[in-house]
């Protein structure tokens, strides 16, 4: 069965419990509550024939880019997010896309999912979990 294509671009409706996924990374209060404000977009570029994703995040205040092939460990530059580097391998876990970030902090990584024209992302560190909900533009 194919897999989904993430494709798009995605403008965020709601998140939850996103200063105390911060707090876990050791952002400082003022950049947290910053952080909290903004209503990021996302594009993403996705090739199912050779499992190459890119996922951009723009906001007004910094924009964060990862590229990737699935499946595949890569070094990770979270120097715009927190100031660390981890070793990173996104893949498929059934229809999601489920990422694993080995470094300083257990259990970092986060997990994507479509429903409908929904965009979700868990993001996960040292069992503290916040939640974003994306909509996909027309």
């Amino acid at each position: 069965m194919a897999k989904p294509n993430y494709s798009g671009t995605f403008h965020m409706v709601s998140q939850d419990n996103m200063d105390a996924y911060l707090a876990t990374l050791d952002i400082n209060f003022a950049l947290r509550k910053i952080v909290c404000l903004l209503k990021p977009t996302k594009q993403v570029e996705h090739d199912p024939a050779t499992g190459g994703m890119r996922i951009r995040t723009m906001t007004t205040f910094k924009n964060f880019d990862m590229d990737f092939s699935l499946g595949k460990e890569f070094t990770e530059d979270l120097g715009p997010v927190d100031g660390r580097v981890c070793q990173t391998t996104v893949d498929w876990a059934g229809d999601k896309l489920l990422c694993v970030q080995r470094g300083e902090k257990e259990g970092r990584g986060w997990t994507h999912w479509l429903e409908g024209n929904l965009l979700h992302l868990e993001m996960r560190c040292e069992g503290v979990t916040a939640k974003q909900v994306f909509k996909k533009a027309d």
